[in-house]
């Protein structure tokens, strides 16, 4: 496919992908200072393909969210032309379907293939695809061909310039648009090397800007060179001394960018304390979670930590908490007052709209349910349904939405042709359905299985279940599932695509 965009990884300065830093406050922190492309941090395929992509109108931002309701990507719109999403992936065919489910909220893909930590390695991704070049070319080559943004990748070097130079001009077959080179070798031990087991080299061993400079001249695509922290760069100007000495076509940054954003800076530094309160606005406007910011301002502070200012940073358990230690608490009381009033605004005009869209046919009350004032293991809708089959109507069928804005459910319950709901919004499908269900049983005037109704027929039922358990297997019966249950419940899970350990 074409690509068909205007991101172009010539002459730029990029934020790198960092663990638990690359979260959309640093990245925008890093656009404002001047950097011209930023990574977010490694996410896996398979917990990406768990999320549902939801709009977040207070926010204003795309977040992709999972099953536990935990927002692991969240973007917006100033980044989506400059923000480059990167995955951790073994298989080419789940990173095209996360490369689709982000494509249009993002300006390109990378796969890590450099990361050495044993979490990712063990899991055949980051480092271990070093070992495996036809691996590479099958992911690369996918979303080459699956989608219509550029795809990178970035690597670090083989213990050989030869082999790194060979396996990057096989890399760039692939028809990727740039590759990062960390400037570090891998531990990954690999037929490159004869079985040669090398040491990963980490950030205090010196860059080797030698076998950059010699992949950036044997291949036409763009190089990133990274690695350069330690060795080169202090400050701005250092930037440019790094590229000339790579001779690659841009430089990417990560823990000089981390431990002061404003490095991108042509202007020079810009104090810290500065910086570090510039990092909480963002925090503040796209409701960062606390740890995540504590942890980022950790890594700016350093050798400060332990002040007086850096051991209140390290005490704090809340954003709050951390906007004190950073003389912020009356901004942090103006932002949240102005999301909550925005929405407040944003549920009530919902909330309008669902009262003139309201199907008229629709009985309504104003229920939830609340599991403790049922016994165990007893619900409304066990009881809807054991109703039905007495009364011989149609089993209850549910209609299940979920509210974009705050992310709460509805069900609608049907019963003989006539539809019951709550007017009030869950945290869950399965509360959402159960409150429906109490609608139904209120309006028909059936028992629901509450406490306070007394002794009722499911509870003896199961009584009588497992009194008819207990003597079968006093008479020594096998109690386990019939084996050809097992088979089918095998033979349903063996699809499932999980990394190997």
């Amino acid at each position: 496919m074409t690509v068909n965009t205007p991101l172009c990884f010539r002459g730029k300065k990029i934020l790198a992908p960092m663990v638990r830093v690359g979260t959309l406050p640093m990245r925008l922190l890093a656009l404002d200072y001047g950097a011209d492309i930023v990574y977010c941090e490694e996410l896996i395929d398979i917990k990406m393909l768990q999320c549902k992509r939801v709009m977040n109108e207070v926010l204003e931002t795309v977040d992709f969210v999972a099953p536990n309701e935990r927002v692991v990507f969240r973007t917006c719109e100033r980044e989506r032309h400059n923000v480059v999403f990167q995955m951790g992936s073994a298989d080419a065919e789940r990173a095209l379907a996360v490369a689709k489910l982000v494509e249009s909220d993002v300006a390109g893909i990378d796969i890590n293939m450099g990361c050495p930590k044993e979490y990712s390695t063990k899991a055949s991704m980051g480092a271990a695809l070093l070992s495996d070049p036809d691996k590479i070319e099958s992911i690369l080559t996918t979303l080459v061909k699956g989608i219509c943004k550029p795809v990178t990748c970035k690597i670090r070097i083989l213990p050989s310039v030869e082999d790194t130079v060979n396996l990057v001009k096989r890399i760039e077959k692939t028809g990727i648009a740039a590759i990062a080179v960390h400037g570090r070798k891998s531990l990954i031990l690999s037929f490159f090397c004869l079985l040669e087991r090398k040491k990963e080299e980490r950030p205090q061993h010196p860059v080797h800007c030698d076998v950059i400079k010699a992949i950036s001249e044997a291949v036409s695509i763009p190089v990133i060179a990274n690695g350069g922290s330690h060795d080169f760069i202090k400050e701005y100007m250092d930037i440019e001394t790094f590229q000339k000495a790579t001779a690659a076509s841009s430089v990417m940054i990560a823990r000089a960018a981390m431990w002061n954003p404003s490095i991108f800076r042509k202007e020079g530094f810009f104090p810290l304390k500065e910086v570090m309160q510039d990092y909480i606005k963002y925090v503040l406007r796209y409701d960062n979670h606390y740890t995540n910011t504590k942890y980022c301002l950790c890594q700016m502070l350093r050798e400060q930590l332990e002040t007086t200012q850096g051991k209140k940073l390290h005490a704090a358990q809340s954003t709050q908490e951390i906007c004190e230690v950073f003389e912020m608490a009356d901004f942090y009381e103006e932002t949240t007052a102005i999301f909550e009033a925005k929405k407040t605004s944003l549920e009530t005009e919902t909330q309008d709209k669902d009262d003139q869209m309201e199907d008229p046919d629709v009985i309504k009350m104003a229920v939830r349910f609340d599991k403790r004032e049922y016994p165990p293991q007893i619900t409304p809708k066990m009881y809807l349904l054991e109703w039905c089959r007495k009364e011989k109507h149609p089993q209850p069928v549910y209609e299940t939405v979920q509210r974009p804005l705050d992310r709460l459910f509805c069900s609608v319950v049907t019963v003989a042709e006539q539809k019951y709901r709550s007017t009030l919004w869950d945290k869950s499908k399965k509360l959402a359905e159960q409150a429906a269900a109490i609608v139904c049983l209120r309006t028909l005037g059936v028992p629901e299985g509450k406490l306070c109704e007394g002794e009722n027929h499911l509870i003896n039922k199961r009584k009588r279940e497992d009194q008819e358990g207990l003597n079968n297997r006093d008479h020594g019966e096998d109690l386990a599932e019939p084996s050809h249950k097992k088979a089918n419940f095998i033979e349903e899970t063996s699809d499932v695509n999980v990394p190997k350990m």
